[in-house]
Protein backbone atom coordinates (compact mmCIF):
# COMPACT_ATOMS: atom_id res chain seq x y z
CA UNK A 1 0.00 0.00 0.00
CA UNK A 2 2.70 2.52 0.71
CA UNK A 3 5.94 1.48 -1.41
CA UNK A 4 7.95 4.84 -0.24
CA UNK A 5 8.18 3.51 3.54
CA UNK A 6 11.36 2.18 4.46
CA UNK A 7 11.17 -0.53 7.23
CA UNK A 8 13.96 1.32 9.18
CA UNK A 9 12.12 4.52 9.80
CA UNK A 10 8.78 2.88 9.65
CA UNK A 11 9.60 0.62 12.41
CA UNK A 12 13.61 -0.34 13.54
CA UNK A 13 14.37 3.38 14.17
CA UNK A 14 11.77 3.55 17.45
CA UNK A 15 11.62 -0.28 18.10
CA UNK A 16 10.27 0.12 21.80
CA UNK A 17 7.89 2.73 20.59
CA UNK A 18 6.80 0.51 17.52
CA UNK A 19 6.71 -2.73 19.82
CA UNK A 20 5.74 -3.85 22.91
CA UNK A 21 6.99 -7.03 25.66
CA UNK A 22 4.01 -7.85 27.71
CA UNK A 23 1.99 -9.79 25.56
CA UNK A 24 -0.85 -8.76 28.29
CA UNK A 25 -1.70 -5.88 26.27
CA UNK A 26 -3.30 -7.28 23.61
CA UNK A 27 -3.88 -11.57 24.54
CA UNK A 28 -6.13 -12.96 21.99
CA UNK A 29 -4.97 -16.50 23.16
CA UNK A 30 -5.27 -15.53 27.13
CA UNK A 31 -2.00 -16.69 27.43
CA UNK A 32 -0.48 -16.73 31.36
CA UNK A 33 2.33 -14.28 31.24
CA UNK A 34 5.05 -13.53 33.09
CA UNK A 35 6.03 -17.28 33.87
CA UNK A 36 6.03 -17.58 37.69
CA UNK A 37 7.93 -21.08 38.69
CA UNK A 38 10.50 -19.94 41.13
CA UNK A 39 13.48 -21.99 39.41
CA UNK A 40 13.48 -19.30 36.95
CA UNK A 41 15.82 -16.24 36.63
CA UNK A 42 14.68 -12.66 37.34
CA UNK A 43 14.58 -11.77 33.06
CA UNK A 44 12.48 -14.89 32.58
CA UNK A 45 9.69 -13.90 35.00
CA UNK A 46 9.25 -10.39 34.25
CA UNK A 47 6.87 -9.79 31.54
CA UNK A 48 9.10 -7.32 29.69
CA UNK A 49 12.19 -8.86 29.75
CA UNK A 50 15.17 -6.91 30.65
CA UNK A 51 13.61 -3.93 29.15
CA UNK A 52 16.69 -3.35 26.78
CA UNK A 53 15.87 -3.37 22.61
CA UNK A 54 18.69 -4.77 21.83
CA UNK A 55 17.53 -8.28 22.98
CA UNK A 56 14.50 -8.34 20.74
CA UNK A 57 15.60 -11.50 18.71
CA UNK A 58 11.75 -12.08 17.47
CA UNK A 59 9.13 -9.03 16.41
CA UNK A 60 5.63 -10.54 16.02
CA UNK A 61 1.75 -9.50 15.08
CA UNK A 62 -1.06 -10.45 16.39
CA UNK A 63 -4.66 -10.83 15.04
CA UNK A 64 -8.07 -11.87 16.50
CA UNK A 65 -6.54 -15.76 16.86
CA UNK A 66 -3.43 -15.17 17.69
CA UNK A 67 0.08 -14.87 16.07
CA UNK A 68 0.09 -13.96 12.89
CA UNK A 69 3.13 -14.95 10.56
CA UNK A 70 1.81 -13.08 7.46
CA UNK A 71 4.93 -10.66 8.53
CA UNK A 72 7.42 -10.87 11.13
CA UNK A 73 11.31 -10.03 11.89
CA UNK A 74 14.17 -11.53 13.05
CA UNK A 75 17.40 -10.24 14.12
CA UNK A 76 20.41 -12.70 13.12
CA UNK A 77 21.69 -13.95 16.26
CA UNK A 78 22.55 -17.15 18.22
CA UNK A 79 19.47 -17.34 19.99
CA UNK A 80 17.85 -17.16 16.17
CA UNK A 81 19.62 -19.73 15.33
CA UNK A 82 18.29 -22.05 18.07
CA UNK A 83 14.76 -20.78 17.84
CA UNK A 84 14.95 -22.07 13.90
CA UNK A 85 16.89 -25.14 15.34
CA UNK A 86 13.52 -25.93 17.18
CA UNK A 87 10.96 -24.46 15.70
CA UNK A 88 11.22 -26.71 12.38
CA UNK A 89 13.11 -30.00 14.36
CA UNK A 90 11.03 -32.76 12.61
CA UNK A 91 11.06 -34.91 16.01
CA UNK A 92 8.68 -32.10 17.46
CA UNK A 93 7.09 -30.51 14.59
CA UNK A 94 6.05 -33.56 12.68
CA UNK A 95 4.21 -35.09 15.88
CA UNK A 96 2.12 -32.15 15.75
CA UNK A 97 1.55 -31.58 12.28
CA UNK A 98 -2.32 -33.07 12.39
CA UNK A 99 -3.20 -31.31 15.44
CA UNK A 100 -1.97 -27.84 14.60
CA UNK A 101 -3.81 -26.56 11.89
CA UNK A 102 -1.88 -23.70 11.46
CA UNK A 103 1.40 -25.51 11.30
CA UNK A 104 4.02 -23.04 11.96
CA UNK A 105 2.15 -20.42 13.80
CA UNK A 106 0.95 -22.85 15.77
CA UNK A 107 4.19 -24.10 17.01
CA UNK A 108 5.34 -21.02 17.30
CA UNK A 109 2.52 -19.83 19.73
CA UNK A 110 3.04 -23.87 21.82
CA UNK A 111 7.27 -22.81 21.60
CA UNK A 112 6.13 -19.34 22.96
CA UNK A 113 3.81 -20.88 25.85
CA UNK A 114 6.35 -23.54 26.96
CA UNK A 115 9.78 -22.17 26.88
CA UNK A 116 10.29 -19.30 28.94
CA UNK A 117 13.31 -18.45 27.07
CA UNK A 118 11.56 -17.41 24.03
CA UNK A 119 9.37 -14.88 25.87
CA UNK A 120 12.53 -12.71 26.88
CA UNK A 121 13.65 -12.19 23.67
CA UNK A 122 9.78 -11.82 22.12
CA UNK A 123 8.26 -8.57 21.07
CA UNK A 124 4.71 -7.58 19.86
CA UNK A 125 4.30 -5.34 16.99
CA UNK A 126 0.82 -3.77 16.62
CA UNK A 127 -0.75 -5.64 13.73
CA UNK A 128 -1.69 -2.20 11.54
CA UNK A 129 2.21 -1.54 11.56
CA UNK A 130 3.11 -4.03 9.26
CA UNK A 131 0.46 -6.30 8.29
CA UNK A 132 -3.27 -4.63 8.52
CA UNK A 133 -6.06 -6.83 7.47
CA UNK A 134 -9.61 -6.25 5.16
CA UNK A 135 -12.53 -6.14 6.36
CA UNK A 136 -13.38 -9.79 5.64
CA UNK A 137 -10.83 -11.05 7.82
CA UNK A 138 -11.07 -11.60 11.35
CA UNK A 139 -14.61 -9.11 10.75
CA UNK A 140 -16.99 -12.02 13.02
CA UNK A 141 -17.14 -8.91 15.77
CA UNK A 142 -17.52 -6.11 13.32
CA UNK A 143 -14.42 -3.76 12.68
CA UNK A 144 -11.44 -3.85 14.87
CA UNK A 145 -8.92 -0.60 14.93
CA UNK A 146 -5.87 -2.93 16.45
CA UNK A 147 -6.75 -5.26 13.17
CA UNK A 148 -8.27 -3.48 9.80
CA UNK A 149 -6.93 -1.21 7.40
CA UNK A 150 -7.65 2.71 7.51
CA UNK A 151 -7.01 4.33 4.68
CA UNK A 152 -6.69 8.02 6.64
CA UNK A 153 -3.60 6.19 8.47
CA UNK A 154 -2.06 5.23 5.52
CA UNK A 155 -1.42 1.41 6.49
CA UNK A 156 1.74 -0.01 5.36
CA UNK A 157 0.66 -3.65 4.15
CA UNK A 158 -2.61 -4.97 3.34
CA UNK A 159 -3.15 -8.99 4.02
CA UNK A 160 -5.96 -10.75 2.11
CA UNK A 161 -5.89 -13.42 4.74
CA UNK A 162 -8.11 -16.07 4.26
CA UNK A 163 -9.92 -14.20 0.89
CA UNK A 164 -10.00 -17.97 -0.67
CA UNK A 165 -12.33 -18.77 1.97
CA UNK A 166 -16.12 -17.15 0.71
CA UNK A 167 -14.46 -14.04 -0.65
CA UNK A 168 -13.21 -12.48 -3.50
CA UNK A 169 -9.58 -12.88 -3.72
CA UNK A 170 -9.06 -10.60 -7.22
CA UNK A 171 -11.39 -7.98 -6.25
CA UNK A 172 -10.14 -7.21 -2.99
CA UNK A 173 -6.40 -6.64 -4.50
CA UNK A 174 -7.88 -4.95 -7.08
CA UNK A 175 -9.65 -2.55 -4.99
CA UNK A 176 -6.43 -2.39 -2.74
CA UNK A 177 -4.16 -1.97 -5.82
CA UNK A 178 -6.32 0.86 -7.04
CA UNK A 179 -6.37 2.63 -3.75
CA UNK A 180 -2.60 2.37 -3.04
CA UNK A 181 -2.18 3.95 -6.95
CA UNK A 182 -4.80 6.95 -5.64
CA UNK A 183 -2.89 7.44 -2.67
CA UNK A 184 0.59 7.35 -3.99
CA UNK A 185 -0.30 9.99 -6.64
CA UNK A 186 2.97 12.68 -7.78
CA UNK A 187 1.50 16.15 -7.57
CA UNK A 188 1.26 16.38 -11.48
CA UNK A 189 -0.66 13.25 -11.66
CA UNK A 190 -3.07 14.81 -8.58
CA UNK A 191 -3.09 18.13 -11.15
CA UNK A 192 -4.13 15.99 -13.92
CA UNK A 193 -6.94 13.92 -12.30
CA UNK A 194 -7.90 17.54 -10.20
CA UNK A 195 -8.50 18.97 -14.26
CA UNK A 196 -10.37 15.68 -15.34
CA UNK A 197 -12.57 15.54 -12.73
CA UNK A 198 -13.47 18.91 -12.95
CA UNK A 199 -14.10 18.12 -17.00
CA UNK A 200 -16.33 15.71 -15.90
CA UNK A 201 -18.21 17.21 -13.34
CA UNK A 202 -18.78 20.03 -16.38
CA UNK A 203 -20.09 17.81 -19.12
CA UNK A 204 -22.25 15.54 -17.31
CA UNK A 205 -23.91 19.29 -16.19
CA UNK A 206 -23.90 20.21 -19.44
CA UNK A 207 -25.60 17.07 -20.65
CA UNK A 208 -28.29 16.94 -17.60
CA UNK A 209 -29.13 20.54 -18.56
CA UNK A 210 -29.75 19.67 -22.15
CA UNK A 211 -31.78 16.66 -20.83
CA UNK A 212 -34.12 18.61 -19.32
CA UNK A 213 -34.42 21.60 -21.36
CA UNK A 214 -35.17 18.49 -24.62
Amino acid sequence: MEPSYSLQSHIFNQLPKNTYRDINDYNPLNISHPPTEAYLDPISRSATGDNNPESVDLVVPQDCGGFNLGSFFLRRSAWTDRLLDIWWDPVAYEQKHMEWEHKEQDALEHLYLTQPWIRSHTAFIPQRKINSFPTGACGENGEDPRIHYKEQDRDFVVNMAGCEWGRDCWGEMYNFRELSNKLNRTPWEKFKDGISDRWKAMTQGKKEGEEKQG
